[in-house]
């Protein structure tokens, strides 16, 4: 176990206390190769994860379809609900036919008991739209959430991944309509995609929304695992078309930096990574994804990094944030 103190913050302008760290929970599950494909492992991550003082986990209907929400419950089991975070997301495909996606009421509705039942709990306290439903009124989906809410199955609900248009949107019209209205946003960002900071990051600041922020190691490239002019043998890059399109020279700058910063930091990578994001005020807690317990401590150790304004003005200077930023949503 790492000695690291695990730091706490409020999610945004509520009064929810949530780690500095977020558990991701995709890799629970075996929906894809690079996944953990492992129950006894993913538990042992999940057990390690609680014991050092992650409180906030993240999961998805999605993920793995409901296999991920089923571990999480499994490790709950015989944890203290009362301390606990507990999100899960909601849109993506759940199956073939009519009514299986989006953010209709009956999706909504019937996705959350769904994820309620897999993750064996009463309520959840993050509910988040996984993504924005151009097919859907939004007047629609912003009242089933507030339904949820009000029933007490849902303590707060949040978004993700969509235009800074889109969702200042759906904040004005809850707050017109006196519905309960997003308090976070997962983005993409890290230290190569900083695209969200020309999107949806200055709204975040401006309406008091937490930022979760999603891939803070951007697939792994972050933490110095591959090399310039070799292909990716192992490791999520080497299934995930996704991540190798962040072999970029710029990107593989910023990385050069980041590695120069650590060995003078005495610091891996990835935690000289992750600590780029937590000293962004605008940022809550970044979501981490561990596949083991040796990588979970590592991502706890970037507690203990503290970079300097110089580091940081290193790290930054070889990319300038642009939105729409190629192959994002816009």
């Amino acid at each position: 176990m790492t000695d690291v103190e695990m730091e706490y913050t409020r999610l945004g302008s509520t009064g929810l206390e949530v780690s500095r760290l977020c558990l991701g929970c995709m890799n629970f599950g075996s929906g894809a190769p690079w996944m953990l494909n492992d129950e006894a492992a993913s538990h042992e991550v999940l057990d390690h994860a609680l014991d050092a003082g992650i409180n906030f986990l993240d999961t998805a209907n999605v993920y793995s379809r409901g296999e991920s929400e089923r571990i999480v419950g499994d490790a709950l089991a015989d944890r203290d609900r009362s301390e606990l975070v507990v999100a899960t997301k909601v849109f993506f495909g759940m199956g073939d036919g009519p009514n299986r996606s989006g953010l209709s009421r009956k999706h909504v509705l019937d996705q959350f008991r769904a994820s309620l039942d897999r993750l064996g709990l009463d309520y959840v306290d993050l509910y988040q739209i996984h993504r924005y439903d151009d097919d859907v009124p939004l007047d629609e989906t912003l009242t089933a959430l507030d339904w949820l809410v009000e029933e007490g199955l849902v303590r707060y609900v949040g978004a993700s991944t969509m235009p800074a248009w889109k969702f200042t949107r759906a904040l004005y019209r809850a707050d017109a309509e006196n519905l309960e209205r997003f308090v976070s946003m997962q983005p993409e960002y890290n230290a190569v995609d900083r695209h969200e900071e020309a999107n949806v990051l200055p709204a975040c600041a401006d309406e008091g929304v937490g930022v979760i922020p999603w891939s803070p190691l951007a697939g792994g490239f972050l933490s110095g695992k591959y090399e310039r002019d070799e292909a990716p043998e192992e490791g999520r890059a080497a299934d995930d078309e996704y991540t190798r399109e962040r072999f970029t020279d710029e990107n593989w700058a910023v990385l050069d930096e980041i590695r120069a910063v650590a060995e003078e930091r005495a610091a891996t990578p990835a935690q000289v990574s992750v600590a780029w994001l937590l000293q962004k005020d605008v940022v809550t807690a970044p979501i981490v994804g561990p596949k083991s317990v040796d990588h979970l401590d590592d991502n706890l150790g970037a507690l203990d990094v503290s970079l300097s304004e110089a580091d940081v003005s290193r790290i930054e200077a070889p990319i300038t944030p642009r939105w729409p930023a190629p192959g994002k949503d816009s």
